[in-house]
């Protein structure tokens, strides 16, 4: 078969097609979009080429793309927008506006790269799945050790999403309806709340055959963690500084809404100073804290086991379209990031906590605006996971049913199984956080940084760019950032171990 015949026949997401009806769009595809891709296509066809009977076997990764542009963005969008957020407004308020705008910028242009070169990788081997990027570079180890990667990091995030719904939803039902919270009422439970919220919510979305029908409900989480950017806009011009402590009778109300408050360490005579100089903002700040909030900043943009999937299913797929995708998609997560950790910390200065919303509540725990944000990063967080849920099933898939095609009873099987494990870490565990601290600060750098850098290192030919050429110098230079982001990260959890605190504020 000739070269140019086997890339007509063949789609950009290795599914096989007859000429005739497709022969105009192929062509139209190769002359238009896809010159961007045409120094490779010889090697990326060269991974999909169709076997002896002239038909390729269909795999559980053959997807023929569907999703538009915009719901790619929205998925993306999800995948990156995590609980992270919330700590945000904390960490600019310990290194300053210029040196937390500095480095949020540096790290969403290091996000942008890395993905580049995921795709470009990709592209260069005709391969749309992390964990064959692996295989690819260093056979089955590299193959095992990003799927596990995957599937820790995930299942940390997701455990952390239902941890927030297990803690902050009986606490919001119970302001919403002035409850006892020495009540033993069911729906005060955070135990069954969070079974019935995977059960009903989580898990039919987690049943969907693709990951870009959720499209909808990511746009709509979004749409949510916007509400929450308004709230906290809004908030800043009402709340004065110094802002007064919630002090009615009902203190016992106040403390069971306020529990995270204790836990952090705070106390109300650190928010009132006589002099103004709490009230200022400042440009940069270099404290005891600073160097924990880098690890936030560095793991704001953590998306990087959802882009191959959401690539598969784009429609008219090519490495210049999905890059387009992951800039948009950063940079407006890059611009909610950055405005809510403005408007947070310009509110509540060097007294904002670790978790935002706690120090609203310390304000009014009762405040009806306050109480539906809560609601809305609830409804955010909880959408989010099946979009995590989705790189997981499909690690499982690739290292134990590497050769399998599409098969429903498999794909209901291992969510079922999923969301019944992470329920029970969540119901089981009350320090499951402390134990994926770890586990995401090892599987994140190597996800985002360390990768990304040594499969383009390994796959890319030496003879097309040698290891002198300066893309793989900055390749090296990525892996290098990524060990230290390791290390560093490391560093503080168990420091944090060892002075019996919590002083980092994170979540995906």
């Amino acid at each position: 078969m000739e070269p140019s015949q086997s890339e007509m026949n063949i789609l950009a997401n290795g599914k096989i097609h007859d000429l005739g009806d497709d022969l105009v769009v192929t062509m139209k595809t190769l002359l238009g979009e896809d010159q961007y891709d045409d120094t490779e296509g010889g090697l990326e066809s060269e991974k999909f080429l169709p076997s002896a009977d002239g038909k390729k076997p269909v795999r559980f990764t053959d997807f023929e793309g569907k999703t538009s542009f915009g719901m790619s963005v929205f998925n993306l969008g999800n995948a990156i927008m995590g609980s992270g957020i919330l700590g945000l407004a904390y960490a600019m308020a310990n290194t300053g506006i210029l040196l937390f705008l500095f480095l949020l910028t540096a790290v969403a242009l290091l996000s942008c790269y890395s993905i580049h070169l995921m795709l470009k990788t990709s592209g260069i081997v005709g391969i749309r799945a992390y964990e064959e990027l692996g295989y690819r570079a260093f056979g089955t180890p590299g193959k095992m050790a990003a799927g596990i990667a995957i599937t820790l990091q995930n299942i940390g995030a997701m455990s952390s999403y239902l941890y927030i719904v297990k803690s902050e939803l009986p606490l919001v039902i119970q302001a919403f309806l002035k409850a006892d919270p020495n009540s033993d009422v069911w729906y005060l439970n955070g135990n069954y709340l969070v079974v019935m919220v995977s059960a009903s919510v989580i898990l039919p979305l987690a049943l969907m055959k693709q990951l870009g029908y959720l499209g909808y409900t990511s746009g709509f989480s979004l749409s949510c963690m916007v509400f929450f950017l308004t709230a906290v806009t809004y908030k800043k011009f009402q709340i004065p500084c110094p802002f007064e402590e919630f002090s009615v009778n009902g203190t016992d109300a106040h403390l069971s809404l306020n529990v995270s408050d204790q836990i952090n360490g705070y106390s109300n005579s650190l928010v009132h100073e006589e002099n103004g100089s709490h009230c200022t903002p400042r440009m940069f700040t270099i404290n005891s804290q600073t160097a924990y909030t880098i690890p936030i900043l560095a793991f704001a943009f953590v998306c990087h086991p959802e882009v191959l999937p959401i690539y598969t299913e784009l429609r008219n797929p090519t490495k210049k379209k999905m890059q387009k995708v992951s800039n948009v998609s950063i940079f407006v997560m890059y611009s909610m990031y950055f405005l809510a950790a403005l408007f947070g910390y310009l509110t509540f200065y060097e007294n904002v906590e670790p978790e935002l919303l706690h120090t609203y509540s310390r304000i009014d725990p009762y405040d009806t605006l306050i109480l539906c944000v809560r609601v809305a990063v609830l409804t955010a967080v909880t959408l989010t996971v099946p979009i995590v849920l989705f790189p997981v099933r499909r690690a499982i898939q690739h290292m134990i049913f590497p050769s399998k095609s599409f098969n429903w009873l498999r794909h209901i099987s291992i969510a079922l199984i999923l969301l019944m494990f992470i329920n029970m870490l969540v119901i089981f565990a009350p320090n499951i956080l402390g134990i994926f601290g770890i586990i995401g600060a090892t599987s994140a750098p190597c996800l985002i940084f360390i990768f990304p850098a040594v499969f383009y290192i390994r796959i890319v030919p030496r003879e097309d760019e040698p290891l002198t050429s300066l893309p793989k110098i900055i390749a090296l230079c990525f892996t290098a950032m990524g060990v230290s982001f390791m290390v560093m990260s490391l560093s503080f959890i168990f420091m944090d171990w060892t002075s019996g605190t919590s002083r980092a504020a994170g979540g995906h």
